[in-house]
């Protein structure tokens, strides 16, 4: 694998390689363009499973990971921490998902990764000598980041609380979840959060959308495939099952599964075995299984439309997200956070405040993120969300 060379001194030659990794094919180009340009050998991944194939295949020496937080398979934790397991000398940085800045330093900071930091962010050429490592306050998005990923299910309400202690309960253990609620209850953040309360919150939170993935591809994005396996194949994968190992696989939309798939899916659950699309082989994976799904999965095990065994099989633990009508004690705390987020310099008034009360929200929390993030668009550079801010 070809890399950078780097003059320390007379005779002494290190080389490098990067490896951009993130689901935007435009920012990949105009990154490997521009590194290019300075001499980098530049990788291109465009998920975490890729990325770590990509790693695996070519065993870069030393490599820097520019490293997109919001890639398609994995959470950007779960990579870091399978990224430094297996390759322990490489720099993580993090990248912004659209404009590629770097938003922080290494994972550990390292003369090549603040260059890296530079010449992006700062459009400057690679110069070696004098070099120092990120500044704390060039670090600190990154580490405001990760204090937020914890701690996101907000509300006091008698459903909330009884939600919260069995969500403790269960996330100690590795039984299988099946979150259940309307949509826009967040389901997704529920999951995030028995992973990150578990013991395997240092490795991957692998996120599978089953209603987002044609039937067609769904099979060969769970399991993998090996080469030639069908049309396009041009080379091996792992599937998001096995990206997931040591971690935590979150299956949304469930009750969307095709039902020539769910037999797969079931084996997987009872064998904890995994095997790739044109291949013979039954690759062992450890892995924490979280479903979720606003269909009524018994009425489709009725209609035959899911599988019965499966079922039971995914409703080992079920916990059921209330409404936001059934919760609306929690209507004020809710706004305020996601005020907070919106823009911290404006407040909710009490008109405004009133006329969330009455609305029934259809939609859930997602209708109010919706509607609240209008409003300070509607506020302009007013510091009060007012009655007439309010659509609903």
């Amino acid at each position: 694998m070809g890399s950078l060379a780097v003059q320390y001194g007379q005779h002494d030659v290190v080389r490098f390689s990067v490896v951009v990794v993130t689901p935007n094919n435009q920012l990949r180009q105009t990154l490997q363009e521009k590194l290019s340009a300075e001499r980098w050998s530049v990788y291109q991944a465009g998920s975490g499973a890729g990325a770590l194939e990509l790693l695996r295949r070519l065993d870069p020496r030393d490599p820097v990971v520019l490293l997109d937080p919001m890639l398609p398979d994995l959470e950007a934790e779960g990579f870091r921490a399978i990224v430094k397991s297996r390759f322990p000398e490489a720099q993580i940085v993090m990248i912004n998902s659209q404009t590629g800045q770097l938003l922080a330093g290494s994972s550990s900071p390292s003369p090549i990764s603040a260059k890296l930091v530079d010449l992006i962010n700062n459009g400057g050429t690679i110069r070696i000598h004098g070099m120092m490592p990120p500044s704390r306050e060039r670090m600190q998005p990154v580490v405001e980041r990760r204090r937020m990923r914890t701690g996101r299910m907000i509300g006091r309400s008698e459903a909330m609380r009884r939600t919260w202690a069995v969500t403790r309960m269960v996330a100690a253990r590795n039984t299988t979840v099946l979150i259940t609620g309307e949509s826009g209850t967040g389901k997704d953040v529920l999951a995030q959060e028995i992973h990150l309360l578990s013991g395997r919150k240092n490795q991957p939170f692998v996120v599978v959308n089953c209603s987002a993935i044609p039937e067609a591809l769904l099979e060969a994005e769970l399991f993998g495939y090996t080469k030639g396996a069908f049309t396009g194949a041009v080379q091996s994968r792992i599937g998001r099952i096995h990206a997931a190992h040591g971690g935590t696989l979150f299956l949304d939309e469930i009750g969307d599964m095709p039902l020539a798939l769910q037999g797969k899916i079931l084996r997987f659950l009872e064998q904890g075995e995994v095997q790739k699309l044109g291949g013979n082989d039954n690759i062992k994976v450890d892995v924490r299984v979280i479903a979720a799904t606003n269909a009524d999965l018994k009425h489709l095990v009725i209609n035959k439309q899911f599988r019965e065994d499966l079922y039971y099989r995914l409703a080992v633990f079920p916990i059921h997200l209330a409404p936001l009508r059934e919760r609306m004690d929690d209507l004020e705390s809710l706004a305020s956070a996601m005020m907070a987020r919106f823009h911290p310099n404006v407040e909710l008034s009490g008109e405004a405040l009133a006329i969330l009360a009455q609305h029934n929200w259809p939609g859930n929390i997602r209708e109010l993120r919706n509607v609240l993030e209008r409003a300070v668009v509607l506020a302009g550079s007013g510091w009060e969300i007012k009655g007439e801010h309010i659509l609903l």
